[in-house]
């Protein structure tokens, strides 16, 4: 299972908001709402937060098993 548990510490770390990714930076309110759900996002959408944040996929997403 994909978890956004690490986005949620480098976004602090960063000091960057959610408001921020949305209004900001282009992110979709719908995409946030899905990270927040523990639903699936493209990777593109990765990619892009990967970018924003200048970071690794492992600060992003972390996976574990069922």
């Amino acid at each position: 299972m994909i978890r956004y548990d690490p986005l949620w510490n480098t976004l602090k770390d960063r000091g960057i908001s959610t408001y921020a990714l949305i209004n900001t930076y282009g992110i979709s309110s719908a995409t946030i709402d899905r990270i927040r759900k523990g639903q699936g996002i493209t990777t593109q959408k990765i990619n892009d937060l990967c970018s924003i944040l200048k970071c690794k996929v492992e600060d992003v997403i972390v996976f574990t098993e069922d």
